[in-house]
């Protein structure tokens, strides 16, 4: 039995998220199944190193999967680049560890989030920002931003009211940066809870207009409840972009 990785980009706003969904064919884990099934002829379970949400996309999205068919990793990655739709790109195939799984053995991800910050129109990113025309006090949101590195229980930060697993988490790097109209926010961790990113980024987002105080921080975190952070901002703005291992 062998197992192959495969790193995977797709721009996620049609599909209803990464993983597969009983009577819903619209998922990238349902796309690239359906693909690898027919390619090799055998049925095919794929494990990716994440689900991204709804609307969500990925630059450097990891994979993994169990095969009995001896195809070429190089023949495997042609045919994928044939049978998958346009918003579905195979970066690369190649041959895996037999203990390699992509989800359990991930020890970082890396996220990036957009937002168009300015009045002017936003035509060819429009599917990839979150647009918010009023201003932003950067050095604020860095403030802010300061006090969620390190490790916490980010269950403030979690949509999943019925989460029963640990909610501690460890963020190595949270960066605000402007490029042009644009605000960028890109984080990194160990691990991050369902809606995690997308509601520090709805915080921190009230801070930079100034309603909330970037000292809110700490007593958000010690809240552990939903209710303390900030909105979810939408998916659309949403990058997976790097997985880590060891």
């Amino acid at each position: 039995m062998r197992n192959l990785k495969l790193i995977l980009t797709y721009d996620g706003t049609r599909y209803k998220g990464w993983q597969r969904l009983s009577g819903e064919e619209n998922t990238i884990q349902g796309k690239l199944e359906a693909a690898l099934s027919r390619i090799l002829g055998e049925p095919v379970e794929i494990s990716g190193s994440g689900r991204t949400d709804a609307g969500a996309h990925a630059l450097g999205q990891v994979a993994s999967f169990h095969c009995e068919s001896g195809m070429p990793c190089p023949a495997l990655l042609e045919a994928l680049r044939k049978y998958l739709p346009e918003d579905i790109g195979v970066l690369s195939c190649e041959e895996a560890a037999p203990r390699f799984h992509a989800r359990l053995n991930a020890t970082g991800k890396t996220y990036l989030y957009r937002v168009w910050n300015s009045p002017e129109p936003c035509v060819f990113d429009r599917r990839y920002v979150y647009r918010m025309e009023e201003p932003l006090d950067l050095p604020a949101m860095e403030r802010a931003a300061s006090m969620v590195l390190g490790t916490h229980d980010f269950l403030s930060f979690c949509s999943n009211k019925h989460f029963k697993k640990s909610s501690v988490r460890t963020i190595y790097s949270l960066t605000i940066r402007r490029e042009g109209p644009e605000v960028r926010f890109t984080v990194a961790g160990d691990g991050f809870l369902y809606n995690m990113v997308r509601i520090l980024v709805g915080t921190l987002l009230e801070v930079g207009t100034g309603r909330r105080d970037p000292e809110e921080i700490p007593r958000i975190l010690a809240a552990r409840n939903r209710e303390a952070a900030g909105y979810t901002v939408p998916a659309a703005g949403l990058f997976l972009t790097e997985v880590t291992y060891q």
